[in-house]
């Protein structure tokens, strides 16, 4: 009895040192386990692999505000709208990492812990909030949930060093500081966590707005959050201004609308401002207060829609060929129920189990302090879980801000169930619960019913991007001196990072010109495909048969360049390029003065 008091109290007064103990293990296990990822540099991710670009030529004196990728699409390079903020940590790493080993051996080790730093944070965030939310001592059950989150620790693994793991770890951070009981300082949270996570990118922009809701309503609510608000107002409006000023592009500068450029800063600076002059005035009328929230809520909107029409739509602005073509059919924007069961179960199933959690808490919690705090993590998780019918890629933000409801759910559920008096109840029932309440329900069952298996055709596509993004195979292709390559836009940026060769694009919407050059080049016909290749100064064409982009072109024009390629009709102006017996690409040598010969048939 003593040991277990004396456990409870090194839970709850030690709670910040053993969540950093669990995040060190954690991480530790995390490399341990992908150590054959990171000796391979295994960036599967395009953006992951553009990223360590970015971060190179930074490195090697590209200027701090100059993003462009002047490896692919060459001389010009391609705009790529991001933020420095998450090159930060990677070349520091690097830099740390440098002066004992190579250089290569530097940006692998980089790439491997990288993505554990934003872990800590969210860990540690996730922790504080179960302590304030459902009890002092919960916190080690909610980080059990979230090494459930599937989706989320994706985005945590060692190599996956692009941005989603900070704006996860910002997003953690803003829920823990709409539970803070002290106005001012979780006002001050959510307002710097918030131009955080805009400074990087927009992906999170929804929550960010959520949050200022749910702050400006509990200031309409009680009058006595007028301090929370003021320093939500001041810390969005001086942090937004603040990201923009060091982490902006010079291609961000423009009235662009998928990005932190003056479109939003002006959106966030005024909305800081607004909310700021509604706490100093703070009328005592709940009414007074609810109306001139609406008031400030109706001029931030109107005026928006006057001064930037252009973003009223698509955030992207990408052509509608494109958009048809590509953006439309990009797995992570598609609807979770687009996706086959296999895929939706799991992402699906735990933000679903916290929002019955976070609806109960809220509902258990009103006439107590605690209703204020639950109230805007019940309408988060909501929020996360609509947003799963907009886009897929919703669900890693969706897993992680369900388990505060999880956690309460369980809080309550599993003493119940341990303290039964039937040993059954208190065994199975507590398993089955803990599966249920977790999610992890959804993960088993897809393991082993047959729902939704992938088919032969769905693991050839899958072993053939797999092979063609591997270091063995791509490093063969550094046989040939450099040059310009014209090859698949997915296959662009792992090009780049492990050879020495310059690609044509990458799946990055601001170059939707160079995309469609690579679509329509490969759809068309061999004189369209030898003059869009020319005019990309490209020498060589490198293709990887079966990969997921090609059985595009294939099924879209089956008489077009690359179908009647891969049936063996190579046209007079194609020599290919021997390759070892084991290569996964097939590689041409591209012939400009060469004639055309005839085709018979028009390919469509």
């Amino acid at each position: 009895m003593f040991a277990r008091i004396d456990i409870g109290r090194q839970l709850d007064r030690h709670w910040l040192r053993w969540t950093l103990i669990a995040w060190v293990a954690v991480a530790a296990w995390y490399v341990w386990q992908r150590w054959g990822g990171i000796y391979w540099l295994a960036l599967s991710d395009t953006d992951d692999n553009m990223r360590l670009m970015q971060v190179r030529a930074w490195l090697g004196g590209q200027g701090w505000y100059d993003l462009r990728q002047y490896r692919l699409n060459p001389p010009g390079g391609l705009d790529i709208h991001w933020s420095r903020i998450p090159d930060l940590p990677i070349a520091a790493l690097i830099l740390a990492f440098k002066p004992f080993t190579t250089q290569f051996w530097a940006e692998r080790l980089a790439a491997g812990v990288a993505p554990l730093l934003p872990l800590g944070i969210a860990m540690t965030a996730v922790a504080l909030t179960a302590r304030r939310l459902v009890a002092p001592r919960a916190w080690p059950l909610a980080l059990v949930f979230l090494m459930g989150c599937t989706a989320t620790m994706l985005m945590f693994m060692p190599l996956r060093i692009d941005h989603h793991g900070w704006q996860l770890a910002a997003l953690a951070v803003t829920v823990a500081g709409l539970a803070d009981p002290r106005h001012a300082r979780g006002g001050a949270i959510v307002g710097a966590a918030s131009a955080f996570s805009l400074g990087i990118g927009l992906e999170m922009l929804p929550y960010a707005a959520t949050a200022g809701a749910a702050i400006t309503l509990r200031w309409v609510w009680e009058r006595a959050e007028a301090p929370r608000i003021a320093a939500y107002g001041c810390t969005l409006a001086g942090g937004t201004a603040i990201a923009f000023a060091a982490f902006a592009s010079e291609a961000n500068q423009a009235m662009r609308c998928d990005a932190l450029t003056p479109v939003w800063l002006s959106v966030t600076v005024v909305a800081g401002a607004l909310l700021f002059a509604l706490a100093r005035l703070n009328p005592e009328a709940r009414a007074l207060r609810l109306g001139v929230a609406v008031l400030a809520g109706a001029v931030i909107a109107g005026g928006f829609a006057l001064l930037f029409p252009q973003c009223l739509g698509r955030p992207e602005g990408v052509s509608d060929e494109l958009a048809r073509s590509w953006l439309n059919n990009v797995r992570e924007a598609k609807p979770i129920y687009e996706h086959p069961l296999r895929t939706a179960l799991p992402i699906a199933a735990l933000p679903v189990i916290g929002l019955i959690g976070a609806m109960l808490a809220t509902w258990r919690a009103r006439g107590t302090p605690r209703f204020a705090a639950w109230l805007p993590v019940a309408l988060f998780t909501g929020s996360a879980c609509l947003l799963l019918l907009w886009q897929v890629r919703a669900g890693p933000a969706a897993q992680l801000l369900a388990v505060p409801g999880a956690t309460a759910l369980g809080w309550w559920l599993f003493p119940w169930l341990l303290d039964h008096r039937l040993m059954p109840v208190r065994v199975f029932g507590t398993i089955a619960a803990f599966l249920m309440v977790s999610g992890l329900f959804a993960g088993l069952a897809i393991r082993w019913l047959p729902i939704d298996r992938p088919d032969a055709r769905t693991r050839t596509v899958a072993r053939a991007g797999q092979r063609c993004g591997s270091i063995p195979s791509l490093v063969q292709l550094n046989r040939l001196p450099p040059a310009t390559m014209f090859t698949h836009v997915d296959l662009g940026p792992r090009l780049v990072t492990i050879t020495h060769h310059n690609g044509i694009t990458g799946p990055y919407h601001r170059n939707g010109d160079a995309i469609l050059d690579v679509h329509r080049a490969f759809q068309r016909d061999d004189a369209f495909f030898r003059r869009t290749a020319y005019a990309h100064g490209a020498r060589y064409l490198l293709t990887c048969p079966n990969m997921a982009e090609t059985t595009n072109y294939r099924a879209r024009a089956p008489q077009g360049f690359y179908a009647r390629l891969a049936r063996g009709e190579v046209p007079d102006f194609l020599t290919r390029v021997p390759l070892p017996a084991n290569s996964p690409f097939a590689l041409w040598r591209i012939d400009y003065e060469r004639p055309l010969a005839p085709q018979p048939v028009r390919p469509e």
